[in-house]
């Protein structure tokens, strides 16, 4: 994408709170054109709730673990013992983006459904199942590692409900 391009796209969002449509967030992604500026938390379990809408929860999984570290080397982040790409957070959070979507349903967009699924939007989270020094533990970052604090939580119904369908 052009610079000009790709800095009013930035501008778009950061500063007139205009958000992205969905196909346009995984598409830069995808080919490393999101800025990375806006690769926070949300902009990765966004990716993970589209990928739900489109693909198993196998195949999320995988193209997750290659689209991470795809565009993080992409955008020059290296992958050392404290940052780059995370085995166990990236698991934790789509198991939990995954049982919310079964539970709750998807909405009209990826925004809308993390503005009504506000128990997502905390980093902070994944410490109600981890504790600190497992989650960061290098084990953790290299392969997954289960919760030592508490399961997490499983969805009663391992299938996404269509958008009419919620309630």
């Amino acid at each position: 994408m052009p610079e000009s391009k790709a800095l009013e796209f930035h501008r778009n969002v950061t500063t007139k709170g205009i958000r992205v449509n969905d196909d346009e967030h995984l598409q830069r992604f995808e080919d490393h054109t999101l800025p990375i500026e806006l690769w926070n938390h949300r902009a990765h379990l966004k990716v993970a709730y589209l990928y739900l809408l489109r693909f198993s929860f196998e195949e999320t999984l995988s193209r997750l673990q290659t689209g991470i570290r795809a565009y993080n080397a992409a955008k020059g982040i290296k992958d050392t013992p404290t940052g780059g790409y995370h085995e166990t957070m990236t698991q934790a959070w789509l198991h939990l983006v995954h049982t919310t979507l079964c539970q709750f349903g998807p909405a009209e967009n990826a925004d809308a459904f993390f503005d009504a699924q506000s128990q997502l939007n905390g980093k902070r989270t994944l410490l109600l199942f981890y504790s600190r020094d497992r989650i960061m533990s290098p084990e953790a970052k290299a392969s997954f590692v289960p919760p030592d604090l508490a399961p997490l939580p499983q969805p009663l119904n391992n299938k996404i409900p269509p958008l009419e369908l919620r309630g």
